[in-house]
């Protein structure tokens, strides 16, 4: 059995793009039994909204798209609302950490702007210079010691090529030094997309992702 889901972000109202992507999953779902799960990736808590998730819910059941899981019919796979299952992003981001996977970074929001800056002065793609990605057992304690707030990003090789074999594009590959350090963590424990979406599809046992090219 196939498992598919579509995980909109209730943060506005519910565009045609949206209504696409959720018909492919649900089409797909439909055929020989498989299941499809709504999840409600809701870990922007400046943009999200209740009245969002009330009228997302509410246009795709008028669009006739149902689904087998979600966060208002359930399932055993819950919670299907991603501010809700900030435990297991933290473990999960705490395992980055361990096996170097992932990095603390302490560094301050003039200091992230300053940097912003630069490259995009030179023509350049902005990015995060991967500063504490070096910081030294002792530096990354003493921060921890004086409480200094931080985030956990993904740690990046500085040079080499990502290979990967997609399926439709065939070889694919990406300069490690074109990817920027993505924050998997926010400092308030809140994670972002680059780390739940991952961990959900892990353990909602999600078998294929459909959804915009972009991502």
């Amino acid at each position: 059995m196939a498992r598919f889901r579509f995980a909109p972000s209730p943060t506005g109202l519910v565009q045609v793009g949206n209504l696409r992507t959720a018909l492919f999953n649900y089409l797909l779902a439909k055929q020989a039994g498989n299941r499809l799960v709504l999840r409600i990736e809701d870990t922007d808590e400046e943009r999200s909204k209740k009245s969002f998730e009330e009228g997302l819910i509410r246009d795709l059941k008028w669009a006739g798209i149902e689904w087998d899981e979600g966060p208002d019919v359930g399932g055993r796979c819950g919670a299907y609302r991603e501010s809700e299952r900030t435990e297991s992003y933290q473990r999960y981001a705490d395992e980055l950490l361990a096996q170097g996977s992932a990095y603390r970074c302490f560094c301050t929001p003039a200091r992230l702007d300053t940097i912003r800056k630069q490259p995009f002065k030179l023509g350049k793609t902005t990015g995060y210079d991967g500063h504490c990605q070096h910081l030294t057992p002792d530096e990354i304690q003493a921060n921890l010691d004086n409480d200094l707030p931080y985030t956990i990003r993904l740690a990046v090789p500085s040079d080499g090529i990502c290979t990967i074999q997609d399926p439709l594009r065939g070889l694919v590959e990406f300069a490690y030094d074109t990817i920027d350090h993505q924050i998997l963590l926010k400092s308030d424990g809140f994670p972002t997309y680059h780390l739940a979406n991952v961990v959900d599809d892990h353990l909602m046992g999600i078998t294929h992702v459909i959804r915009g090219e972009e991502w």
